[in-house]
């Protein structure tokens, strides 16, 4: 439905996509995670049709997103961030049934309304609507023409709890109806939530692209803890000696936190963990974190981007 190949763009002589590959099939959901700078916008506005590539080809529903034409735009729906081109002195309700007009067969406005929870502000103008309201609204006038594929920027930015919850339950039950959906967020939550693949962008190129569990599987720590306080190094070193003795192949690494430490692949064990345990007992030092195994979506995203600019599960 979206694929992309050797995409390539700079700007002023600056090399913002090096090269990228995306495809994104039919009926699932492809989370394109990144920070910010990375190219995430640039490889979306792209694919929409409203930047054009240095290098590369880009086929949406098989057509050139720059020449598909009104046939094409009525088979993507675009959500954009913000609220970005909506009129401030209308209201949802004048904006909702605009868009809605513009299609033959689609959705009628009220529902597209009750869909995305904004029936009680409904007659609010826009210029007085929440940050949140106004992602609702750019979603419902994404789905207006009832439309086959969806690029949705930040979809729950700027929610409450209870309007995330309710937006995730909408987009995953779009693509369960068989909507293909690509997808941009700093929400994590977002991503584990409802994407089938998750396309990791970093330095101008794509770093990761597969399921969430086989991009948590690939991580490079297996034990991380933290400390109520930093340890002597002598203590460090102790421990260290101790944990090689288990593990050879094991190293405890230490990070930017000088209370927080990790241990490499082939470590996460119940004699490791035991050893850490005891060793802050006779240390009397207390263990405020400690996760073993597999890490997390966010720890394999700073491990591969660096970035910290996102937002935990939630």
């Amino acid at each position: 439905m979206i694929e992309v190949a050797g995409l390539r763009k700079a700007y002023a002589g600056r090399e913002v996509l090096a090269g990228i590959d995306l495809t994104v099939r039919p009926g699932e959901i492809v989370a394109l995670l990144g920070p910010n700078g990375a190219g995430k916008t640039t490889t979306v506005e792209i694919i929409e049709g409203y930047r054009t590539a240095d290098a590369g080809t880009v086929r949406v529903l098989g057509v050139d997103p720059r020449g598909g034409g009104a046939t094409l735009k009525a088979r993507v729906g675009l959500m954009l961030q913000g609220g970005v081109g909506l009129e401030p002195r209308a209201t949802p309700r004048d904006l909702v049934g605009l868009y809605v007009s513009l299609y033959d067969g689609g959705p009628r406005a009220d529902e597209l309304i009750e869909r995305v929870g904004l029936v009680a502000a409904a007659r609010t103008r826009v210029r007085r609507l929440s940050g949140g309201e106004r992602q609702r609204l750019s979603l419902a006038i994404a789905l207006a023409g009832d439309p086959e594929v969806l690029i949705l920027d930040e979809p729950t930015a700027g929610m409450d709890p209870e309007a995330r919850r309710t937006t995730r339950e909408l987009v995953a039950g779009l693509r369960d109806a068989g909507r293909t959906i690509l997808l941009t967020t700093h929400d994590l939550g977002d991503v584990e939530r409802l994407a089938n693949r998750v396309a990791i962008l970093a330095n101008g190129t794509i770093v990761a692209n597969d399921t969430v569990e086989a991009i948590v599987r690939g991580g490079e720590v297996a034990v991380r803890f933290r400390l109520h306080g930093a340890p002597s190094p002598a203590a460090i070193e102790q421990l260290a000696a101790r944990i090689a003795g288990f593990h050879l192949e094991a190293r405890l690494r230490p990070t930017a936190d000088p209370t927080a430490f990790e241990i490499a692949p082939g470590a996460a064990s119940a004699d490791v963990v035991g050893e850490i345990a005891a060793w802050a007992a006779r240390e009397g030092v207390l263990i405020v974190e400690l996760h073993a195994g597999a890490a997390s979506l966010e720890d394999r995203y700073l491990e591969l981007t660096g970035d910290r600019d996102v937002e935990a599960v939630a």
